[in-house]
């Protein structure tokens, strides 16, 4: 990339920081003590068509340089997952954020860029950044005040960095666990996700913007297939998919993101009804609507941005377009579209009236930059603490035959293995540091293991192997940890099997074969397909996807803290039932809403 002229970008700096007030508001939208409507108005009046165009532009960081954002007018950028500075610190973050925004402010109209990123447990695309466990762990503590405060620390981490606009909370509704993305899910009704709407009053707490995704009913699709068809009556859609939304409005959501999904074999990112009469009118949405990741050119079905998807999805009410790459292919289509009277002014203006207001409102024109106060708040002592307790609060026990949990932490002999006991990426899951996640030490914090060694007593003997091996009849307990490896979306879905790894059922037996009790905890996004194991484990611990802060597993299993956790989704008997769900008459494993404690 292009980088600016640090003499110039000290320059803008200072000028922003140090001109007299009577300057800094030389005209009515430049001046912070009128109504944000007054602002937007004015601005508008000034804008050119392009300029109003490169407003409802989001491009990715990695497809422009530093003088594509002044020469486009662009309104936005956005990080993709993975999608990072180098070296990727916090501080890299500050600095390449504030050179877009330079960039940004040497336009005649000077209007700032908003930055985007998918911090949805925690900033997670930074290294060193707290991750937070994932929603449907989240969804299982039930604890919409404690949301809120981790929603609250993410924000000020992201603030940190600049960036200022979540791609987050994800307010599906998870009704089938073959699907993919079910761990970014709060759980398998309504009530959840609608009480955990608590995270965009957190978010929106430190002038970070919030987005309530993915509108609508991306978790109800035929087979859990990602980015498939939600076939229901619009009875069931507005019951089951709608709620969450409609509190994320009356909760004052600053963006709502669409789904790539179908709802009855019509395109979401088409569907005019669903975005402007539902979403807008009805529920009386005033933020802006964005699109997913290149979501308009699914509208046809055929690969390549064509112009009849760019006018469908606008006259939809699409207001800013995520087009990554394709961003200036979308700028000439819809220009045209325009000039064509096919796309009307007016729904231009609304565009830009709604996006304007909220960079208005997160107060970007009067602080434009980083505020670096922010940076020591990345991964911070504060912020991990709070992490341990949310992991704490989502462990679900599920199974505890003759009290074997909790464990003593004093003269004892425990063994552990599972290759999701010492790994930091496997146990933080898909969306951190990449998109897909990874295994390994892949941003600093503590382990299952690490957490377990640092609970117990000099007197117990804590023994590691990963595959099992060297267990013998003198410990008094084995912990297996094991699940799913990391995933995300796309990648995530399972149509056919849905139980443990033949690696994992492997050291699983070699610990039994011991004769030494075997306590199961379980890191994974989903229910997994553990019925017919379930008898020979003497207790089964939901961990789900905990994140960085391994030692809220150990705080449950040495009864430092006692399971309190409650099951988001309902515990397959077979994955031949999903999808299943409370109240359709399926006999689970575990009911929704289970969980012991001690």
């Amino acid at each position: 990339m292009k980088y600016v002229n640090i003499v110039t970008m000290v320059a803008l700096v200072t000028a922003l920081t140090l001109a007299p007030p009577a300057k800094a508001a030389a005209l009515p939208y430049q001046d912070p003590t009128l109504p944000v409507a007054t602002r937007v108005e004015d601005l508008l009046g000034r804008m050119s068509l392009d300029e109003k165009i490169g407003q409802m532009t989001q491009a990715e960081r990695a497809f422009v340089t530093d003088a594509d954002v002044t020469t486009y007018r662009l309104g936005s950028l956005l990080s993709g997952g993975g999608s990072a500075p180098s070296p990727n610190t916090p501080t890299s973050w500050a600095d390449m954020y504030d050179r877009f925004q330079a960039q940004a402010l040497a336009t005649p109209l000077a209007i700032p860029l908003i930055y985007g990123v998918d911090a949805v447990h925690g900033h997670n695309n930074v290294r060193g950044a707290t991750i937070f466990p994932h929603n449907i762990g989240l969804g299982a503590a039930r604890d919409p005040a404690l949301v809120e405060r981790i929603a609250r620390a993410t924000a000020t981490e992201m603030a940190g960095t600049g960036v200022d606009w979540n791609f987050a909370p994800c307010l599906c509704v998870a009704r089938n666990d073959r699907w993919g993305r079910t761990y970014e899910s709060f759980g398998e009704q309504p009530e959840i996700a609608t009480a955990m709407t608590s995270y965009i009053t957190g978010i929106q707490g430190e002038r970070v913007l919030a987005t309530a995704k993915h509108y609508i009913g991306d978790g109800g699709t035929e087979g859990g297939d990602d980015q498939g068809d939600t076939r229901l009556s619009e009875a069931d859609l507005r019951n089951i998919h709608l709620p969450p939304f409609a509190e994320a409005v009356r909760k004052g959501v600053g963006s709502v993101m669409i789904s790539f999904s179908s709802w009855n074999g019509q395109k979401l990112h088409g569907h005019q009804y669903l975005i402007s009469e539902v979403l807008k009118s009805e529920l009386g949405f005033t933020g802006f609507v964005v699109s997913d990741w290149n979501g308009i050119d699914q509208i046809d079905g055929a690969p390549g941005m064509t112009a009849a998807e760019v006018r469908q999805a606008v006259n939809a009410g699409i207001d800013m377009v995520m087009v990554p790459e394709t961003w200036r292919t979308f700028i000439g289509h819809l220009r045209a579209e325009v000039q064509a009277g096919r796309v009307t002014q007016a729904r231009i203006d609304d565009a830009n009236r709604r996006i304007l207001a909220k960079k208005f409102e997160l107060g970007l024109f009067e602080q434009p930059l980083t505020d670096r106060s922010y940076l020591g708040t990345v991964g911070n002592a504060e912020h991990r603490a709070l992490a341990r307790q949310a992991v704490r609060q989502s462990q679900v026990l599920l199974k505890n035959d003759g009290n074997i949990l909790p464990l003593a932490r004093e003269n004892n002999r425990i063994f552990v293995a599972g290759r999701s006991a010492d790994n930091i990426g496997y146990q933080s899951g898909g969306w951190t540091i990449t998109w897909q996640g990874g295994s390994g030490a892949i941003t600093p914090g503590t382990s299952i293991l690490a957490g377990i060694r640092a609970s117990v007593a000099p007197s117990t003997t804590v023994t590691y192997n990963a595959n099992g091996t060297g267990i013998d009849s003198s410990y008094r307990a084995a912990i297996a940890v094991v699940g799913e490896t990391p995933y995300a979306e796309g990648q995530g879905d399972r149509p056919g099997a849905m139980g443990l790894s033949s690696t994992d059922l492997n050291t699983i037996a070699r610990l039994r074969a011991a004769g030494v009790p075997v306590i199961v905890v379980l890191v994974s996004g989903r229910p997994l397909d553990v019925a017919t194991q379930v008898p020979n484990w003497r207790a089964l611990l939901a961990a789900w996807l905990p994140g960085t802060e391994g030692e809220g597993v150990a705080d449950v299993l040495f009864g430092v803290h006692p399971p309190t956790g409650k099951l988001p989704v309902t515990w397959m008997a077979s994955a031949g039932q999903q999808p299943i769900n409370s109240g359709d008459g399926k006999p689970p494993l575990y009911p929704y809403g289970f969980g012991l404690t001690y």
